[in-house]
């Protein structure tokens, strides 16, 4: 319940990082759904099932990132940004 939430105050610095760590996840999310469209364009199902069974990964990871998890956040924005470049570095 939202009267049980407790205040919490943001620094700049934690908002900026929480954001930046939403948004590198949200990148590995779309560079799934492309990879998910494409596997299923060449009929390899088994392959788009496994790209949505990651893509269903971050979407929990998202939920469960908590803007109070200094450590979390850097954690998740180093680890999405370096499985965002392994994803599209053949893109360029």
């Amino acid at each position: 319940m939202i009267k049980n939430l407790r205040p919490y105050t943001w620094s700049s610095e934690e908002s900026v990082a929480y954001e930046a760590a939403i948004e590198a996840i949200n990148g590995v999310v779309g560079a799934y759904s492309s990879l998910i469209t494409e596997a299923e364009n060449r009929g390899a199902q088994d392959e788009a099932a496994e790209y949505r069974r990651l893509r269903a990964a971050c979407h929990q990871e998202r939920r469960a990132l908590r803007a109070e998890d200094t450590e979390g956040v850097v954690r998740v924005r180093a680890t999405y940004a370096a499985r965002l470049r392994e994803l599209t570095e053949n893109d360029a």
